[in-house]
């Protein structure tokens, strides 16, 4: 099933012939001792960028005793379960000069409204390891913990009728939508509710869960035309969950600090804030669509981001952008000796080291279409609306 779930990601199609393959029994690690023993397979070399090639050893010798174990204090290269992260995927970011790129000005025939919808923050504790845009009605999908907010319903084993019928996180009812996005844990020694299960500490997935204090949800216009309602069921992937070994090309995690978010923004790092200053997370979606699809075979097709000036290439329509913003009140890790100690770290899958360019985004469209043609209206015509 695994083999098979893989070939599916990438568009392929599994052949008949997998199922005749022996079956596997496996034994999962204990994770007090994951990681023991030299070099870590398939991790890359640990440093700030994540599209080293796989297979080549950590610096510093490799995971020495299996991580952080109990204090918050990073053995090695390890981080808590023996994935990650390691000290040089960490700044302060009082220390990048400013990266952010002017935004492009809107022009005449473009589109400057927005659209906001209040969702809350998870506070419900609506988690699951399921992705049902990459692996519908395969449970723990995903191998990692993902946060929901807007639509209740989302699992493996979902469905369009199912998005439609359930109920929603946010204020507005007509918003049923589905944004959900993995977890970020602070790597402490706390053993959190997943500890021994599939998706969690059984995956490397470990430390105290963090709720965000703020997820704002807000869908922008087009600097250079109008923007079209999006098809109801639309699925969008933003970010690329295996950059550690995929390399940049998917990437599109950001990551800030309040007080910072218009000057620096990280991809291959972390940022450690300084007091006073809360971690960011920030996500822009593919803001052109086909015009025809809801989805795609490798789930990023369909969709596609415009350039600087807001072009939609190859006949794509520019739709309403979901940008989403989430706070976190973290404790600043701390770097001594070429060790981080109290790491946080988004949730990943295993192999992926728990690097920053992993972050990713996911978004199904359930608004009503009153709602849809609402927002669409507002940011053509200028407005601020929710």
């Amino acid at each position: 099933d695994r083999i098979k779930l893989e070939i599916s990601r990438v568009g392929g199609t599994a052949p008949d012939s997998l199922n005749t393959l022996a079956g596997c029994n496996a034994t999962t690690a204990d994770q007090t001792q994951a990681g023991n023993g030299g070099q870590q397979q398939g991790g890359g070399q640990a440093t700030a960028s994540p599209s080293a090639p796989a297979g080549g050893q950590q610096q510093g010798g490799g995971q020495q005793g299996g991580g952080q174990q109990g204090g918050g204090q990073q053995q090695g290269n390890g981080g808590q379960a023996g994935n990650g992260p390691v000290a040089a995927d960490f700044v302060d970011i009082t220390k990048v000069r400013p990266n952010v790129p002017q935004k492009a000005r809107t022009r005449a025939g473009g589109s400057s409204g927005t659209f906001s919808s209040t969702c809350g923050v998870n506070a419900n504790k609506k988690f699951n390891t399921d992705n049902v845009i990459v692996a519908p009605g395969v449970t723990n999908g995903a191998h990692h913990l993902h946060d929901y907010v807007g639509n209740q319903s989302n699992d493996a084993f979902a469905n369009n009728d199912t998005f439609a019928a359930a109920k929603t996180s946010c204020s507005n009812q007509g918003d049923k939508s589905s944004y959900y996005w993995p977890v970020v844990r602070i790597q402490n020694g706390t053993q959190d509710f997943d500890q021994n299960n599939d998706g969690g500490g059984k995956e490397g997935n470990v430390g105290q869960i963090q709720q965000a204090k703020q997820a704002q949800i807000k869908f922008v216009g087009n600097p250079k035309s109008k923007v079209v309602a999006m098809p109801k069921f639309l699925r969008i992937i933003t970010g690329d969950a295996k950059t550690t070994t995929n390399g940049l090309a998917n990437a599109n995690a950001h990551w800030s600090c309040t007080g910072f978010e218009n000057k620096v923004q990280l991809t291959t790092q972390y940022p450690i804030c300084p007091q006073g200053s809360s971690v960011v997370r920030t996500f822009a979606f593919q803001s052109c669509w086909d015009g025809q699809n809801i989805d795609s075979a490798n789930h990023r097709t369909h969709v596609a981001f415009a350039d600087a000036q807001g072009n939609c290439a190859g006949g794509f329509k520019a739709i309403p952008q979901l940008t989403m913003r989430l706070v976190y009140n973290v404790p600043a890790p701390t770097l001594q000796n070429g060790q981080v100690k109290n790491a946080y770290a988004v949730d990943g899958f295993p192999e992926q080291l728990h690097k920053p360019a992993t972050d990713h985004d996911d978004f199904i469209n359930v608004f009503d279409e009153n709602v849809m043609n609402k927002m669409v209206n507002c940011i053509n015509r200028g407005q601020r609306c929710r």
